[in-house]
């Protein structure tokens, strides 16, 4: 019984130490907490045993005690050394022993606080931080004479809220203007109202006021055909968990990603402030690392959190808060890997709260919809010298690696494709595609919940794309999120026929349509290297996996060969170019810079002809790639299973259709 009892104490105990490690420190995974709980109660209970008078050892007799002089001369006296490994080899094992009370007492002292570590993780920010209460303003989508505020006020006594804005320039005491008043708020749209100020300066800096103490300031977007329309700057990353890797000591519902990017944006000169964030997706971890439930209100309750979190005023001179967000749904909104329509529980309970906290303050919907505006949840909007794309890649999405497997459903595929071949006002050079799930299909695990599961509809919008380059005058750049890594990816247009070196992933001449995906904005991060080129079709440009906080910032600006810091970069460029240049944010540094470019003389664009764009080129370089190599055995199993499971819903391919038309509105 006794031997039973170690063998349990020994394991529990590094089962709760390992999974501990694991889940509050690398990656938290559900199935860890029931892991850690089940073997902390079987240590405890084992422990007890041990130590408890059914194991007392028996007495010895005091005849067998004795000894002789010459036996006590032959006993060696013990070396400290020794008793240093004794209480080392105790602690790593974990076994309770009467012998070895300070080495008994500390381990169980470990495992309990790792226990309690992991409850702490779990449970402090839902018990002691209750979200009901929350009432908060934050900025969305910035016109240059409108800006969409976002509302949230629970308490009946702080009405009629009164909203009103006056230039920054102006003192406190100076006029305010007048937006208008909110008079009633109710549960059904948890106490939310999108409120939209007119009437504004483009290229002007506000601060706004509400009569419940909520204030902040925004600035709007140039006014199209202007010279400050020449130039934009902005951020993008994608996927938000409080308070992870775990710190003991921090408050539950920390974000050290928003903090990071606000002492980034102190750092940019005001030229390069940021117009807004774009972000692709992961807001919320409903099901990270516990579902706690699929109801309309615990699904409102993961978005107050987040939006109680005090990151978003942090520090105070540069809040998160002030920064214009715009938004993107990914599966962790609704569920991993979510694939099953829009009217399939819970993805109705998830889209509600995404669209009172998201989508109400959020861009317009395409001019051109192929779809009711109501069931329309892309968007679409130009901003200085971008024309940009915001794809839902979860609504409308079908069972991955099917013949007629879609992601984005055939109204957003017609409306993507007239953006991409619609000609642009003169003043924008490039079209930006935003897409949740990279469109590349190098991430070797899990490719199907990327583009890599729907091939065929990839193919369609790249060529799309290719054609759009050659013959509209523009530049297409690609940007995504949800896999926790920054990859930078080139989709070479097979009509330039280029050659093997130009294909080549460590080449100069790095031609092709350009992604840029990254994440997360504050989440875990693998070890294990999950990125792989396989074919000449998607070219790897930059993989740097590790960190736990990852932004991408896009700066464009006009280059007219003038002179100044621009012409040490792009000193082989010739005549005017519209230039872009992506800085990748790895926890607070900037580890990797990359540029593309396009030519601003019409006879050196949109000719119709197969002249190449200028090839991107990599400015700054201090990402290192560290990891356990793994990636090869990883790309063989995962390709050796998808294989095996396409082929199982090949067969049941005609079921799966019919059932998907019946629960998916397009």
């Amino acid at each position: 019984m006794s031997n039973w009892l170690t063998i349990a104490t020994a394991l529990s105990s590094a089962v709760i130490r390992i999974a501990s490690f694991i889940f509050l420190r690398w990656i938290p995974g559900h199935p860890f907490p029931p892991m850690i709980l089940t073997c902390s109660g079987i240590y405890l209970s084992s422990t007890f045993l041990l130590l408890g008078p059914a194991n007392e050892e028996p007495a010895v007799e005091a005849t067998q005690a004795k000894t002789t002089k010459a036996d006590k001369s032959r006993t060696k006296p013990r070396k400290h050394g020794s008793t240093e490994k004794s209480f080392i080899s105790a602690l790593l094992i974990g076994v309770p022993s009467k012998k070895k009370v300070f080495a008994t007492a500390l381990n169980i002292l470990i495992n309990l606080a790792l226990t309690g570590f992991t409850l702490d993780f779990l449970y402090r920010g839902r018990i002691l931080y209750p979200t009901d209460d929350l009432s908060f303003s934050r900025i969305g989508y910035v016109s240059p004479t409108t800006a969409n505020l976002l509302v949230r006020e629970p308490h009946v006594s702080n009405f009629p809220v009164t909203i009103k804005y006056q230039e920054a320039t102006q003192s406190d005491t100076d006029y305010w203007t007048e937006e208008g008043k909110i008079y009633q708020l109710n549960a059904a749209k948890d106490f939310t109202f999108p409120v939209t100020i007119k009437n504004l300066k483009p290229s002007t800096q506000y601060r706004y006021t509400l009569s419940n103490n909520q204030t902040g300031t925004f600035i709007t977007a140039p006014q199209s055909g202007t010279q400050s329309a020449n130039r934009l700057s902005f951020l993008t990353s994608s996927c938000i968990k409080p308070n992870f890797p775990y710190k003991a000591f921090s408050h539950p519902l920390r974000i050290l990603g928003l903090e990071q990017v606000s002492h980034a944006i102190k750092k940019l000169p005001s030229l390069n402030r940021p117009s807004f964030m774009l972000f692709l997706g992961d807001f919320i971890y409903i099901d990270v690392p516990l579902r706690h439930g699929s109801s309309l209100e615990e699904y409102r309750a993961e978005y107050r959190r987040v939006y109680s979190s005090p990151s978003w005023h942090e520090p105070a001179d540069e809040r998160p808060i002030d920064l214009p967000w715009i938004h993107t749904m990914d599966d962790h909104e609704i569920a991993n890997d979510w694939d099953k329509g829009n009217m399939t529980h819970p993805y109705p309970e998830a889209a509600d709260p995404f669209n009172l906290y998201h989508v109400s303050v959020n861009p317009p919907i395409p001019p051109l919809s192929y779809a009711t505006p109501e069931n329309t949840t892309y968007f679409s909007f130009i901003q200085g010298p971008a024309s940009i794309f915001m794809l839902d890649t979860r609504t409308y999405r079908t069972t991955p690696n099917l013949p007629n497997s879609t992601i984005l459903g055939y109204a957003q595929l017609n409306s993507l494709l007239a953006f991409i071949s619609r000609p642009e006002p003169a003043e924008v050079k490039w079209k930006i595609i935003a897409s949740s799930v990279p469109f590349t299909k190098n991430w070797r695990v899990g490719t199907q919940d990327t583009w890599g599961g729907f091939l065929d509809e990839r193919r369609l919008v790249l060529e799309a794309l290719w054609r759009a380059e050659r013959e509209l005058g523009v530049r297409i750049v690609l940007l995504s999120g949800d896999r926790h890594e920054f990859g930078a990816t080139r989709f070479p247009d097979p009509s330039y026929e280029l050659t093997s070196n130009e294909l080549a992933s460590d080449t100069a001449d790095a031609y092709g349509i350009h992604e840029f995906s990254v994440g997360p904005l504050n989440m875990f991060y693998l070890p294990i290297r999950s990125y792989r080129q396989t074919d000449s079709e998607d070219i790897m440009v930059k993989y740097v996996p590790d960190g736990n906080v990852k932004f991408g910032q896009i700066d464009i600006d006009l280059y007219d060969g003038t002179g100044g810091v621009s012409d040490v970069l792009l000193e082989n460029l010739e005549g005017p170019h519209s230039v872009l240049t992506y800085s990748l944010h790895v926890d607070g540094k900037v580890v990797w810079k990359y540029q593309l470019s396009i030519p601003l003389l019409p006879d050196e664009i949109g000719t119709g002809s197969k002249a190449r764009l200028p090839p991107g080129k990599v400015l700054f370089d201090e990402a290192r790639l560290r990891g356990w190599g793994l990636q090869e055995q990883i790309g063989y199993v995962e390709e050796k299973a998808r294989i095996f499971w396409d082929d199982v819903k090949e067969r049941i391919a005609p079921f799966l259709n019919w059932e998907r038309k019946e629960m998916r509105v397009d």
